[in-house]
């Protein structure tokens, strides 16, 4: 899957708090292994995702090997709209 740069950051910025916990929790990650999906490059705390930056408009366009962290992101959100 291909997304840009500025729009996955944009994703983690709309996350509740605690949702990067939650995710890592549901998908056996540790929890910075999920910061660096989003774009957080500690790799040394956490492991790397797969995804690949490629220089571009936006930010560049991120392409991403696995889409489970943005797939329970994307949930999570829709989630909290409805929470009020």
């Amino acid at each position: 899957m291909k997304i840009s740069f500025n729009e996955l950051r944009a994703i983690k910025h709309q996350l509740p708090t605690g949702s990067v916990k939650r995710i890592a929790t549901q998908i056996g990650v540790d929890e910075q292994t999920v910061r660096n999906y989003f774009g957080a490059s500690k790799f040394a705390e956490g492991d790397v995702t797969g995804n690949h930056i490629q220089p571009g408009p936006d930010g560049g366009i991120v392409h991403l090997s696995r889409t489970d962290i943005l797939e329970l992101a994307k949930g999570i959100i829709e989630e909290s709209k409805t929470v009020v």
